[in-house]
């Protein structure tokens, strides 16, 4: 019931408890054999220093630019999949050993660090924790759940679609660390109704029973074996009720991550592998005309967000409170005790929140400025806001100048409404008007940079710049290039069959690597792959990096995972099972959109000009 004090808590923890692994060496050290603790004591020592020896003759036996690029991108790349040392210190590395090894001039790598497409990052997510401050998407989310229902089947499909509404615009984690506890409550309180109802039930039920065997007893006294002490025997339903309670439970949290990491990929700004592919279209191919911008991509990736969201819905349905249709769903029959409960429950937390204030009715016409400015910039099919207003307007401005422009807002807007003082103001209460005369015209403002400070992700810009890094790198020193000369056989095989592979390659592989880890390592390699063979880079870029958010198997495998499973009602196996077949209808999905939709909107069936042109430098 105390959602606020849970929510408290989990967004007290730092970011790097949900980020880092910090204790997956040591859960390994308990359950390895005796032999092997040794081994796993010094592990994260032997891979540190071991990696950098063990690969030092690349280098020295190629002692061309390619080969020195490569050395540290795979030195990177083992200390991203072990985490031995933090992700975003391992992003910080081609700061200093490009340079010494002469891949690139320091001024080139650190440009990278903090180009457009980490602004935009930044100025997405200063809005979005502005969001978090004034509580504007607990009460979305309380709003739009009372709308559907507390129907099973309604009641899930609400708390999937307010995670994935939510996870749009504002962190996985901030939104199932905020979605996890209103679940808990709502289940709690369904079981405690349950369970007083059954009580009476049975309260009624023996007292019946007795009055029966009484009378019977009169006539019939060898029945009184039938029951001792006046008590029922138990009822053989209820142990499958605890069963059914426990599966319906599975499903609502574990409902709740899956649909954080499907709703982050709706939105460029949504998650971190987006805004990678973002980085690496503008990084490698300068004259792409913008072919990714916040709209094109919401064009493509919401559909399938809609469809992933629907089938991910179906599976959990299935998977853990069966078809019953008339039961979960209770077409045209009254609310059961339980659904009033939780309606109850949703209905006193939405209470809480008392009247839309005056801050978080001003962040809520920011949030949704900020999106029309993305959306009509450059929508394509029309000239957008850019070009009509400003000369030059489509080649100067990005999606980062409306991002950073409602960032700054939020720093100026006041928090509480200004008050109008005349210079004549009437003197029938003067202390009164004198403490008002000393307080400034406008407030403290709807954001602090504090606020700011403590709570944005700078592990991930830093990860982002570090990518961006390693992709320029591999483009100046000529290795995309080798990568691309060795690919050119699989010009053999069916765009589509690459597609499709390399989505599974990697929603395995995301699995055990950070998301946006694994979207900087792979997508350089798609770019390079699909120059060799002639397709559209997209083609393969775009599947790979949707990928990279199908992280549904593991409590470790992204943070939205681990808090849910840390509330203890979801065993491991209960997540392997379900997040193999998410996997598969993820990659079902992005196969089908890619090959369906996305075909017209990024001309894919071409090989552009751009492209080609960088190949060829």
């Amino acid at each position: 019931m105390h959602i606020s004090l849970c929510l408290t808590s989990l967004q007290q923890r730092p970011t790097s408890e949900w980020n880092s692994l910090q204790w997956l060496p040591s859960l390994n050290q308990k359950m390895a054999p005796a032999c092997l603790r040794p081994l796993l004591r010094y592990r994260s020592f032997a891979i540190l220093f071991l990696t950098p020896l063990l690969l030092l003759p690349l280098p020295v036996a190629v002692p061309t630019r390619e080969a020195k690029c490569a050395y540290i991108i795979i030195i990177m790349a083992v200390y991203w999949c072990t985490e031995v040392i933090p992700l975003a210190v391992t992003s910080l590395m081609p700061v200093v050993f490009f340079p010494l090894l002469g891949v690139q001039s320091s001024k080139s790598v650190c440009l990278q660090y903090l180009n457009d497409t980490n602004m935009l990052f930044v100025g997405g997510l200063i809005v979005a924790i502005s969001v978090e401050q004034w509580n504007l998407h607990k009460r979305i989310a309380l709003r739009v759940l009372l709308i559907l229902g507390v129907k099973p089947a309604l009641l899930m499909l609400g708390f999937m679609i307010v995670t994935a509404f939510l996870s749009m615009w504002i962190s996985n984690t901030a939104t199932t660390a905020m979605m996890v506890p209103i679940v808990q409550a709502v289940l709690d309180q369904m079981d405690n109704t349950e369970y007083d109802v059954t009580m009476m039930e049975q309260a009624t039920g023996q007292t019946n029973t007795v009055i029966e065997l009484e009378e019977k007893n009169a006539s019939d006294p060898t029945s009184v074996h039938v029951i001792s002490n006046g008590q029922v025997p138990d009822d053989p339903r209820s142990s499958e009720e605890k069963k059914m309670r426990k599966r319906v439970c599975k499903g609502m949290t574990l409902c709740v991550c899956y649909a954080a990491s499907i709703g982050g990929t709706a939105t460029l700004t949504g998650t971190g592998p987006n805004m990678v592919l973002k980085g690496q279209m503008n990084q490698l191919y300068p004259n792409n005309n913008d072919i990714v911008n916040f709209a094109s991509w919401f064009g493509f990736a919401f559909p399938n967000m809609i469809l992933m969201l629907v089938l991910a819905w179906l599976w959990l349905q299935c998977s853990f409170m069966g078809l019953n249709f008339k039961k979960s769903w209770g077409c045209g029959t009254e609310r059961t005790a339980k659904e009033k409960a939780a309606y109850n429950v949703l209905k006193a937390e939405m209470k809480k929140l008392g009247p839309i204030s005056y801050a978080e009715f001003n962040v809520l016409l920011m949030f949704v400025l900020l999106v029309l400015l993305w959306f009509s910039r450059h929508p394509g099919f029309v000239k957008g806001w850019a070009a009509r207003l400003f000369p030059e307007g489509e080649k100067y401005i990005t999606d980062s100048a409306p991002a950073v422009f409602i960032a700054l807002l939020l720093f100026i807007l006041p928090a509480n409404k200004p008050k109008f003082i005349g210079w004549n103001s009437s003197m029938s209460d003067p202390e009164q008007t004198e403490e008002d005369i000393k307080k400034p015209f406008l407030s403290a403002p709807l954001l602090d940079w504090n606020v700011v400070q403590r709570k944005m992700p700078w592990s991930i810009v830093l990860l982002l710049g570090g990518g961006f890094a390693l992709a320029d790198a591999s483009a100046n020193s000529g290795l995309s290039a080798w990568l691309g000369h060795q690919m050119t056989p699989l010009g053999s095989i069916p765009p589509w069959a690459i597609a499709t592979v390399l989505s599974l390659i990697i929603a395995v592989f995301t699995e055990c690597t950070s998301n946006v880890a694994t979207a900087t390592l792979f997508l350089p390699v798609f770019s390079s792959m699909a120059a060799s063979v002639k397709i559209h880079p997209l083609y393969v870029m775009l599947p790979g990096t949707l990928s990279a958010s199908f992280a549904f198997m593991l409590p470790v495998a992204t943070p939205p995972n681990a808090i849910v499973f840390s509330y203890g009602h979801i065993r491991v196996l209960d997540m392997v099972r379900s997040g193999i077949v998410m996997n598969i209808i993820g990659v079902f999905c992005v196969t089908l959109a890619i090959n369906t939709w996305g075909r017209p909107m990024f001309e894919l069936d071409t090989f552009p000009a751009w492209a080609n042109s960088t190949a060829n430098q």
